[in-house]
This record gives structure tokens, sequence and C-alpha cells, in this order.
């Protein structure tokens, strides 16, 4: 180890470096890994778990507190060790063809008796046609800078009277050639395993994940010639991902998993064990990324990261999954309830106005797919739930929706609808059933987004119902249009829900409704006024007879402004098993392919 990550590498170093050492030495730090990561399971789903379960009052929330303060840092041990072998097995492997050429460039010279100097410069006998009693002299070459490897001395050697001066020079060069590599990626490799350092203590602090951030990316520097994100399909199919990832040995899934969690955890196709696990790894590090900013949209994104990741330590009966996480423009954040590859029954819920990567999304949007989950456990266990956040929703709030309606757009949907359906299209390739029940869920804006979905090419991968819950309309006429089948397209819309009933855009233009009661207006002229009826903001109203869906019943909700809790109440109200129980059992139902167990509601 004495030669690598040296300040000059020499070519006797080079020769000499025992790459099985460095190896073993990886070896090492995968089997410390591997013990962290197997600790850190333990405390998560065996001692923390269970003590939260069976005890309750000061001690146990004290005994609680050093236990996630060990499973953290379990966690920080785990991928500080990943990063420590990978960056050696990288080390050993992109040494590896430079020391071989070095080592067959100087068996050629010792093969010809030509010597090689510790400056790499290599010295040739006489030999050649002899000339008055005297063969052409010996001498010796160096090798070439690299800048055309030995072109500007090709004529010279050509003339030189002894054939071993370009015989020589070829091995001087071969030696030049192999040793610059070699420097070349020593140098780098020291960058990453010289970051590889820590504080000692028992305390993994904020500043440490950061710089666990900050050890990742110099990791991947180095290693860009042993392993980039260039090998990852990006551009295929999720069946063809599947296919990639599964052809993988275990060695090459974990270098990919230690270097890239990001990528691997949030690539559609890859099996949601994996996607987990990736995501776990990269939890804390996104954290400690946006631990170092001082930007408002970080320090959200960052609330809603600890809250997910809270929940995650706490454990939940259906286990959770991370399926996603992100801080691409407003956040990403994918999580399931049940595993979606091993359920019979999967849904994927898409939120809709003003959601983002915030603690408002980690407690409401994340609830929502649990509550759905456990409803449809009722009628078959084997159900997953999944809130799926991989889209720029509108930031307007809820509440000031109805005296906005000038910045509703379907701009957001239509960039959202292919990214939800490669989700569902890698849903459908990494479920083990042969015929899986998978539900689209859209709520408010998500509704549009599920809508425009399943009128693209082919519909949404896989799907078989689809659920729409505070619909301002799916920029479709009718159910038939969404990809399966009128019969299997539910609408639940509160009586007393204003975004299910508000304007067409040619209303608002012609000033039919709200033109005088200002925000509640909307609301009162969809009520008072005979215009239109069946046409909303994005298109026909999916709860009306002209769309043909089949809607369920659902509580009617508070009255906007009238009942004193705000502009919108009703409208959260659907996945909320307090405030509407009815809705709840429906959509568990739906998701549980049990719809027949449905109420069922006249359309509008």
């Amino acid at each position: 180890m004495s030669a690598v990550v040296a300040s000059r590498l020499t070519w006797q170093q080079l020769r000499d470096l025992d790459l099985s050492g460095v190896e073993a030495a990886a070896d090492g730090w995968r089997n410390a890994g591997s013990r962290a990561g197997a600790a850190r399971g333990r405390v998560d789903n065996e001692m923390t778990a269970k003590l939260r379960d069976s005890q309750e009052g000061v001690a146990e929330k004290a005994a609680v507190k050093r236990l996630t303060r060990l499973s953290e840092n379990f966690q920080y041990a785990y991928v500080q060790c990943g990063m420590a072998r990978t960056a050696l097995d990288g080390l050993a492997a992109e040494l590896k063809p430079h020391q071989n050429s070095l080592k067959t460039a100087l068996e050629d010279a010792a093969g010809r008796k030509f010597t090689v100097h510790d400056d790499g410069s290599v010295s040739y006998p006489a030999a050649g046609r002899e000339t008055g009693g005297q063969k052409p002299p010996g001498g010796s070459v160096t090798g070439s800078s690299g800048f055309f490897d030995g072109m500007f001395d090709l004529p010279q050697a050509m003339a030189d009277p002894n054939p071993n001066r370009i015989l020589a020079q070829d091995i001087a060069d071969r030696i030049a050639s192999a040793l610059r590599s070699a420097r070349e990626v020593d140098a780098e490799y020291a960058v990453a395993i010289r970051r590889l350092k820590t504080q000692p203590g028992l305390e993994v602090t904020d500043a440490m994940w950061t710089d666990a951030y900050q050890d990742s990316k110099a990791a991947r520097r180095a290693a860009h010639g042993y392993l980039d994100t260039g090998d990852i399909p990006n551009d295929a199919s999720p069946a063809e991902r599947k296919k990639w990832w599964e052809g993988l040995s275990k060695e090459q899934q974990d270098r990919f998993l230690t270097l890239y969690p990001d990528k691997i955890g949030n690539l559609d196709g890859i099996p949601a064990e994996t996607r987990d696990s990736a995501n776990r790894t990269h939890l804390p590090m996104l954290m400690g990324k946006l631990e170092g900013s001082d930007d408002e949209q970080a320090k959200t994104k960052l609330e809603g990261l600890q809250a997910i990741d809270s929940k995650l330590r706490q454990g939940s009966q259906p286990p959770m999954y991370l399926l996603g996480i992100g801080d691409e423009g407003n956040g990403r954040a994918i999580v399931s309830y049940g595993n979606p590859d091993t359920s019979r029954n999967v849904s994927a819920y898409v939120p809709g106005l003003g959601t983002a990567l915030d603690a408002g999304f980690a407690n409401n949007d994340v609830k929502r797919a649990k509550d759905t989950a456990l409803a449809a456990h009722k009628y078959d266990p084997s159900s997953a739930s999944i809130v799926w956040l991989g889209y720029d929703a509108p930031q307007l709030p809820a509440d000031g929706l109805l005296a906005n309606l000038e910045v509703m757009s379907k701009g957001p949907a239509t960039n959202g609808a292919p990214a939800y359906n490669s989700f569902m299209e890698g849903i459908s390739a990494t479920n083990e059933n042969a015929d899986p029940h998978v539900t689209a869920i859209g709520h408010s804006y998500g509704s549009l987004t599920v809508g425009l979905a399943g009128q693209e090419p082919g519909g949404i991968p896989g799907a078989d119902d689809i659920v729409l819950v505070g619909s301002p309309g799916v920029d479709a006429e009718h159910a038939d249009d969404l990809g399966v089948g009128k019969e299997h397209v539910f609408v639940g819309a509160a009586e007393n829900d204003p975004v299910t009933k508000l304007p067409s855009f040619d209303e608002v233009e012609g000033g039919v409704r709200g033109s005088v009661l200002g925000p509640a207006g909307s609301y009162l002229g969809y009520e008072l006024s005979d215009i239109g009826d069946d046409d909303v903001w994005f298109g026909k109203d999916p709860a009306s007879g002209a769309f043909d869906a089949n809607r369920f019943r659902v509580a009617d909700g508070p009255r906007p402004f009238f009942d004193g809790e705000g502009a919108t109440p009703a409208h959260s109200n659907y996945f909320d098993p307090q405030a509407d129980p009815e809705s709840v059992e429906n959509i568990g139902a739906i998701v549980a392919n049990r719809s027949e167990f449905t109420t069922r509601e006249d359309p509008r």
C-alpha cells in the first residue's frame, strides 16, 4: 500500500505494487460495511421497533433516542466503509492494466538485453551491419512526453543504422505511457481516499453528513474511468433496466449502490427492495447536502426529508419503502406502504396543487398512502399503496385557488404524465405476480396528471383501474378516453368541494361565475348557474353524467367559508379515515380489486 496514493509514483513502485493487497483491503472495508448495515437493520427492526411498540414513558423515550443515535452511527459507518471499499476497488482495477503494460515493456527490454534505468530511459547495445570492423554503437533513449507518443523521434530512429534504437524507443514510450496513466489514476484516487476520515465520538452530526456528501462527489470523480453514470442504462425501458440489473454480479451491484445510490434508487425498473436500500443510503447524504445551503427552498426540502427519515426510523405496518428521493425542482419523493413487487394489488397516488417536498407532504400525503394501504388490507392484505411525487405540481396554495385561476395550466401535468407512466411501467416490470392489479389514483391537480397519463399512447402501463378524487377535470370529455374503459374509472367528488366545480376557462373569460362575489363566486356560481354545468376548468366534469364514470359516495364535507374552515376544507378529506371514512373505504376496495363493494352515487 505504500506505493499507492504516492506523491510521485515511480515505475519501480508500479512494477512491485501488490494489487492483491489493495483488493484485500477493499474486501476488509466491504465486510466492515456489511456488518454495519446488518447491525443497523437489527437496531431498527428488532430493538427500536419492539421497544417503541411495547413500552411507554420517559425511560422508553430515552432508550429509543439512544438506539436512534446508534442506528445513525451504523448507517454512517456503512456509507463511509462503502466509499472506502469502492475507492480501493476502483484504484486496483484502474491501476492493473497500466501495471500489466509496464511489466510487458520491462519483459521485452530484458529479452533484448536492454537496460531500463531509474528515470525510465532505456539503453540498447551496439547492433547492425559492421562498418570498418565495428557495429553501430548502442545508446539510450527516453520515453516521450505523451504528445504524439514517439512520433517526433520516428524519422531519426528510422535513419539510425542500429535497429535497436527504434525498439528501445518503443519500449521507453510504453514505460512512460504506463507510468503517466498510473500517476493520473493515483492522483485522482489520492484525493478521494484522503477525504475518507471522520471525527471521533459517538455523535454523527449534520456537518459529518455534509462532509460525507462531499466525500461521495470526490469518489465519483476518481472512479469515472472505473464506474460511471454512462454505465447505467438511463435511456432503456424499465424492463430492460431490470434485465441489466439482474445481469450484474453481486459485486457489480454493490459498486453501483455505493457510488450512485441516487441514480439506482430513482431508476424505474430496479426492484423495490434495491431502490429502498439505495435511497436509505442516499437520504442522509442528501440531507447533508441541503444542510450546507442557506436557500429557503433547500431548508423546506430538508424539513421534508427529515420528516420522512423519522418515519423510516420509526418503522410501520405495512412496512415503508422509499422508492425515490431527490432535490430537483420542488423536490421528489416516492414512498410505498407495502412491497409493490410482491403485492397482488398496487396503487400509486399522485398529489396535486401545492404539493412539494416539505414537512406537509411527509406528514399528510405520505399518511394518505398508508391509510389507503390499510383500507385495502381489509379486503386483501397483499396490497401496497404508493404516493408518487415525481413531478413539480403547481405551488399555488389550495386556499388561494379560487381567487387565482389564471395560474392553473396543463404544463406541469403534461410534463409529469410521461414520468408517471415510466414509474408505472417499472412497477409492472418488477412485480413478481403474473397479473397484478394496478390502480392509478389522482387527487386534485394530480388527477389531471393521471388523466393525461391515461391519454398517452398505450395508456398508463399496467393500470387496471383509475380513481379521480377532488378533480378539476382531466382534459378529457369521456371516461373511455383514459385507456382503461369507463367501467374502470372511479370518481369521488364531495358536494362541498369547490375544486370539483371550478368554472371552465370560457366561463371565467365571460364572467359567468364569480365576477361579483369574489372567491366564493366560483362555488356559488356552480350551484346557481345553469350554463355549462358539465364543464369544469380542465374539460368535462369527471363526476358528471356526460363523463360517464363510476361515481362513488364520499362525505359532503364542510361548506367553503360558511362553515368557518376556509375556502376548500372538503377538498382534503377524501383519504382521511376520520373526516371521510366512506371515501377511504371505497378507495381501499378499488385498490384491492373489490370494486363491487364500493357504495355508488348518482352522477351530477
